[in-house]
């Protein structure tokens, strides 16, 4: 197995720091690939020393992973908070002190990749030549491109960029805010990427860019090489890290049987699976013995026993009557297997982020029930083309939300021939760049109430964007 991650970073060609710093290696079990990437908050003095804070206690906390993963990566965010914050009450010189954090396990032996993010670095998955963005930058620029107020070139050069609303090291309360910290998960298949950077990269490489570099044959650490100098070919104005991980797991393939080519019909060849190798060829020669008055013998008692069962059949069905045709009772015909594996995907996704690709699922999905929501918030983003069809004989919603729904994000997901396409309640569901095809009702929303109670107030505008063009956003 050749090389599987690479970190690399750079203090760029304006600044005489470095405030980066990153994460790119092995846990002690070999579970899990720790990729991160950590940013000292520019401008506020200390930015180095939190990033140092900060992954100086991932990493102990990572030593021996334990329990459910996002919690764990969770307890990482939450434990780097409180001691850049206790460092902070200690050193007037570091008072402001804050650090940005993108972290991912990769779990290569189950083609599984989990994540937490803070901040404006970023997270990527590389899939068959495309780069797709999976993290968002929790900041108002990033807010303005990722809702198509502004084109990726347009964020890139706005003043207030580098302005993020989180970050680690802010807030005490960290710990006790669900959304504070944006996680989640996806399948990392053979041949996947993951790209993980600092804002130091994409404030000068455009996503066309990065992905040409990440895209091309060159080992990982050349590409890591190659990011680095595009940076600061365009500027270096900030620090510039950058992390790949790669899943180089080979595909297991089995050979059939093969045939000798020796003219014998009756040789063939079995190759070893894990070896390859064919061992020595294996003859079956035919028996050249003659049998026949025993084969005719046996042929004449076959016979003999054959007309004895037939007649007692026909004695037995002359004394039975005739007994009338029982209808024909057809099963229910059962969930199709993309159904049920998506409605399970939902129901155990562990972060807030639950990643479709169109190399596991086939369009169209066909659904003969709704897909079932209960969480209390998730974007379900679609990485390709990825469709629900409302099966010939089903008149339901494609997705329901449950009540105790909050923040239910759809985005380029197509629906086609529902009758309502997604049931909602109280105002629980945002859509990015969903498609409904012949969908007469395309949102049925539902407001709960206290039972007997007397309710004030006033529906609230909500508003929906119908464009003909997918809003731009970055990849």
């Amino acid at each position: 197995m050749t090389e599987q991650f690479f970190g690399l970073t750079d203090p760029g060609r304006q600044r005489k720091n470095n405030e980066d710093t990153f994460i790119a290696e092995i846990t002690a079990n070999n579970q899990f690939i720790i990729a991160c990437v950590i940013d000292g908050v520019g401008g506020y003095a200390g930015g180095e020393v939190a990033a140092a804070l900060a992954r100086e206690v991932i990493l102990k906390r990572l030593e021996q992973p334990s329990g459910e993963i996002i919690p764990m990566m969770l307890d990482c965010f939450d434990l780097a908070n409180k001691k850049i914050i206790e460092e902070k009450q200690t050193s007037k010189e570091h008072a402001h002190m804050a650090c940005v954090c993108t972290l991912a396990l990769a779990d290569i032996q189950n083609n599984q990749f989990y994540f937490a993010h803070v901040g404006d670095s970023r997270l990527y998955l590389v899939r068959d030549n495309s780069l797709v963005k999976i993290s968002h930058d929790q900041s108002f620029v990033g807010f303005l491109e990722e809702s198509g107020r502004l084109t990726e070139e347009e964020a890139m050069k706005h003043p207030k960029r580098n302005e993020i609303s989180k970050a680690l090291g802010l807030d005490k309360h960290l710990g006790d805010d669900k959304e504070y910290v944006e996680t989640g998960q996806s399948p990392f298949l053979t041949g996947d990427m993951l790209l993980l950077c600092s804002d130091g990269l994409t404030d000068m490489v455009n996503s066309t860019g990065i992905n040409t570099i990440v895209s091309s044959d060159r080992s990982l650490k050349d590409k890591c090489r190659q990011l680095i100098d595009a940076a600061n070919q365009h500027g270096g104005a900030d620090n510039i890290t950058v992390v790949l991980v790669q899943n180089n797991k080979e595909k297991v393939q089995f050979d059939t049987a093969k045939p000798v080519a020796n003219g014998n019909k009756n040789t063939t060849v079995k190759s070893n699976p894990l070896t390859g190798e064919s061992p020595e060829p294996v003859v079956h020669q035919a028996k050249t013995k003659s049998k026949t008055g025993l084969v005719v013998l046996l042929f004449l008692l076959m016979l003999v026993f054959m007309a004895a069962a037939v007649y007692e059949y026909l004695q037995n069905q002359a004394k039975q009557p005739v007994e009338q045709a029982k209808p024909v009772v057809f099963a229910k015909i059962p969930k199709n297997g993309q159904e049920l594996k998506l409605q399970r995907a939902i129901d155990q996704a562990k972060g807030r982020v639950l990643i479709l690709s169109d190399t596991s699922y086939k369009a169209p999905i066909l659904l003969t029930k709704a897909i079932q929501i209960n969480n209390d918030s998730l974007t379900i983003k679609a990485k390709g083309k990825i469709v629900l069809q409302s099966d010939s004989g089903y008149t339901g919603p494609a997705f329901q939300l449950a009540s105790k729904c909050k923040n239910i994000v759809l985005d380029s997901v197509s629906l086609v021939n529902f009758r309502v396409g997604v049931a909602s309640v109280n105002n629980a569901l945002a859509l990015k760049n969903t498609r409904f095809i012949n969908c007469p009702v395309q949102i049925e929303n539902a407001y709960t109430f206290p039972d007997k109670k007397y309710i004030n107030g006033k529906l609230p505008a909500v508003i929906f964007i119908a464009d003909s063009v997918p809003v731009t956003k970055k990849k």
